[in-house]
């Protein structure tokens, strides 16, 4: 008779819309500190209500305010469990532009698809971190995720990149230049984990990908987060979008 594996599951989330944009128009100076977006809380509370009836025993965020403020609005409801933050986990670093771009159509098209480079050896987001150095950090927190035995139900509130490269390493795929995993606003990723009779994890199950339940259809989602970014900036450039 065939024995029932030993499976857990991840919910690996995105944080909802961010504030990257500035009530002036401007853009944020510093990723890193913005809060959500008023649709953004609208966003984490319908997928708070998918979740409702999964017993959570760990919840884990990055740290930074969205993934905190997300997390925050999704375990609103219950008393448990309490919020961890894991810093290995926070985005992918962008590169620091201190002076307006040598060539602002390239630069717009490197924002608008940021991922292009991924598969080059050398790869960077933006001018900054390495996509090899980033893989470098966000895995092993992730695997430390996954060993732990004090968990059936866990819930993981990340970033579009580090989701990313979450779903890469369970997929045993590498950056793909031209193919990317989609993540939207507040989405939610559904990952079982087998483990062996050591508790190891010797098998994953992608179950579902990239769930808004504020919009299943996805009616509306023509653009990604990143292509809404360049062309706002553009904007403040004054570059319209036929040039």
């Amino acid at each position: 008779m065939l024995n029932p594996p030993r499976r857990r599951r991840i919910y690996l989330m995105r944080h909802a819309e961010a504030a990257y944009i500035q009530e002036d128009g401007s853009v944020t100076d510093n990723e890193r500190q913005v809060a959500l977006t008023p649709l953004g809380r609208v966003q984490a509370r319908k997928q708070a209500g998918l979740l409702a009836s999964i017993p959570f025993d760990r919840a884990v965020c990055s740290g930074l305010p969205r993934t905190l403020e997300t997390a925050t609005l999704v375990l609103a409801r219950r008393e448990e469990p309490a919020l961890e933050t894991v810093p290995d986990l926070e985005e992918i670093r962008p590169g620091n532009a201190v002076e307006p771009p040598a060539d602002p159509l390239a630069w717009l098209a490197d924002v608008a698809n940021p991922w292009a480079g991924g598969d080059a050896p050398e790869g960077r987001f933006l001018g900054g971190e390495r996509f090899a150095d980033f893989d470098a950090r966000v895995h092993p927190a992730f695997d430390a995720l996954v060993a732990a035995d004090d968990w059936t139900h866990l819930l993981l509130v990340l970033h579009g990149a580090v989701n990313r490269s979450i779903l890469n390493h369970v997929l045993n795929l590498q950056w793909q230049g031209r193919v990317s995993i989609e993540q939207d606003n507040a989405c939610i990723n559904i990952i079982d984990v087998d483990q062996d009779e050591n508790g190891a994890a010797n098998r994953y199950l992608v179950r579902a990908v990239n769930i808004t339940g504020y919009n299943l259809n996805k009616s509306g989602i023509v653009l990604t987060n990143m292509e809404k970014t360049a062309l706002r900036m553009g904007e403040i450039l004054g570059m319209s979008a036929e040039e």
